[in-house]
């Protein structure tokens, strides 16, 4: 586990706007990227009939909606022990296979930093 306060204040901020996502919409995971400008998108799990989506793709495809053309760091907060194959292939997707994704509990505190490749 990473103290919090440990944190780089830009990867705190994700962490704390993805817990923010989680807790607002009331959905099992909230997740904030950090694309190459320093603009944040954040979003929660999408779980229609017709579409799922992670909280960690949703807010990747929120970038990449919004013109982003590369990802600095991701964050997601979830009750998982690790971000999951198909979300670290999202992050990989747009930034790279040593993009950092910082994987914290409900109260944030982070629990492990993986990287999507």
């Amino acid at each position: 586990m990473t103290d919090s306060s440990a944190l780089d204040p830009e990867d705190r901020k994700i962490v704390t706007l993805a817990r923010s996502a989680r807790a607002r919409n009331g959905v099992p995971e909230g997740a904030a990227v950090r694309d190459e400008t320093g603009r944040t998108y954040v979003a929660g799990t999408v779980a229609l009939d017709s579409l799922k989506l992670s909280a960690l793709q949703a807010a990747v495809a929120m970038a990449v909606a919004s013109g982003a053309r590369s990802l600095e760091a991701a964050a997601v907060v979830t009750e998982a022990e690790t971000a999951s194959a198909e979300d670290r292939a999202a992050v990989r997707d747009l930034g790279s296979a040593e993009t950092p994704v910082l994987v914290a509990g409900p109260d944030g505190t982070v629990r492990a930093t993986v990287t999507a490749g």
